[in-house]
């Protein structure tokens, strides 16, 4: 093997090592549980439950499954794919919000922006704690209704 070709070689692995990395540096990838007991919905009310799966997509985003059931116990699944970019992407599934963006702040923090017929309805700010352990999100902004809202969402790790 020439020293050039070592050298290549390298640098392959360098940037494919930093890439594994920045996955791994993602706090927010994971199984995700809501505890509707440490949770505010303002307004109410609060879904039964919820589970979310979400898991690295590309180089740099996530593929986000949410599942539960709302507060009338009918099933409910939303679901989207965004890079970390602040661009706008489809949000399946959700009555308040049928595009998100997501731009990361830092490897425990996310700003979320939420649009419904191209109009924005709320943003959100996501925090994994220090030890990984809980994802809290803070929404403000309006539903759907029009009302104005002011939640906080806790998820553990599951």
């Amino acid at each position: 093997m020439t020293r050039r070709s070592v050298m290549v070689l390298v640098g392959a692995l360098v940037v494919a090592g930093m890439g594994v990395v920045t996955m791994a540096a993602d706090s927010n990838v994971g199984t995700w549980k809501l505890n509707v007991a440490k949770s505010k919905y303002d307004p109410g009310p609060a879904p039964k439950s919820q589970t979310l799966k979400i898991e690295a997509w590309g180089t740099d985003g996530v593929k986000y499954t949410a599942d539960g059931t709302d507060a009338d116990g009918k099933p409910t699944h939303w679901e989207f794919q965004a890079k970390y970019d602040g661009k706008f992407v489809p949000f399946k599934g959700n009555p308040d919000a049928d595009m998100i963006s997501y731009k990361r702040i830092d490897a425990n923090t996310v700003d979320a922006t939420t649009q419904l017929n191209g109009k924005v309805m709320g943003k959100t700010h996501v925090v994994v704690s220090a030890d990984g352990k809980t994802r809290t999100l803070t929404q403000t902004g309006k539903n759907a209704k029009g009302q104005d809202v002011h939640n906080t969402v806790v998820y553990e790790k599951q």
